[in-house]
């Protein structure tokens, strides 16, 4: 049976996936087809239902969740980090709200994070890796940073203003902020969805236990940086809780979305499922 797995042109995708795209794990008689598309675009294609297995938003899940459970593993979660909101110059987060933020899609954890903590502020849609020029350029206030960007800020002048990582620790006890995870579609079945679960968790297994080789898989879509920058970028999202959420990573997700729902952000109320390997 052909399975598309679709995930973002990016190294800590593609170490995550590593161990299946080199055929370096069993396919328990599945052929695998890799669908890459940034996130904001493989979202609204969960939303439809394009994929068997998508990275989604933890954000657009809230939207998805009749089609698609949650895999166990796959996981982006910042442990104390995450997307931050830099400008030219220092300012109260307070002042969000009279600002204009370049944000990355409106379908992104970052954007719901930012959400929550002030729900009241002008944006304007960026790709992704554009937000830092815009800022620079003054076409916006400030930006709405992910991927690469929280390792490059300092060095181009940026001030941090907020990393939502941090703040939301510091609001739920130390809970890290979810921001990605891999979804499955509910009508392949309780049973298929578990043995894909399997072989997506023996694929992150995989990359973890041989770094090096899947660092140099990840270089691939590493978009001009350094072996040392996209070593410090996949550890930060591939580790060990993406491998298992967890307790503390479940609870998290439900508690972000009905964070949301309670500030009206999400139409509502979600009960986020799991499918895991056991």
């Amino acid at each position: 049976m052909l399975i598309h797995i679709a995930h973002s042109p990016d190294s800590d995708d593609a170490f995550m996936f590593y161990g299946l795209a080199e055929h370096k794990v069993p396919n328990e008689g599945f052929t695998f087809e890799h669908v890459l598309k940034d996130i904001e675009t493989l979202n609204r294609e969960a939303m439809k239902g394009t994929y068997e297995i998508s990275a989604v938003s933890i954000h657009a899940y809230a939207y998805l969740a009749d089609k698609y459970a949650l895999l166990g593993s796959g996981a982006s979660m910042g442990e104390n980090y995450g997307p931050m909101v830099v400008a030219k110059e220092s300012f109260p987060i307070s002042d969000i709200k009279q600002k204009l933020v370049a944000v990355p899609g409106t379908m992104t954890s970052a954007f719901l994070a930012l959400k929550i903590l002030e729900p009241q502020f002008e944006h304007i849609v960026v790709p992704f890796d554009q937000i830092l020029d815009v800022v620079k350029e003054g076409k916006a206030d400030c930006g709405l940073i992910i991927h690469e960007g929280q390792l490059q800020y300092q060095d181009m002048g940026f001030k941090l203003i907020v990393d939502l990582g941090k703040w939301w620790a510091g609001l739920t006890g130390g809970l890290p902020l979810p921001l990605g995870g891999n979804a499955v579609r509910r009508n392949l079945g309780p049973e298929m969805m578990k043995k894909l679960a399997r072989i997506q968790k023996a694929s992150i297994a995989y990359g973890l236990e041989h770094r090096k080789d899947g660092l140099a898989h990840a270089m691939k879509y590493a978009r001009g940086l350094s072996p040392e920058t996209a070593d410090t970028f996949v550890g930060m999202y591939v580790n060990q809780r993406t491998l298992d959420y967890e307790a503390d990573g479940k609870k998290a997700v439900q508690l972000f979305l009905d964070m949301a729902h309670d500030k009206k952000l999400i139409p509502h109320k979600v009960n986020v499922q799991f499918v895991d390997s056991n």
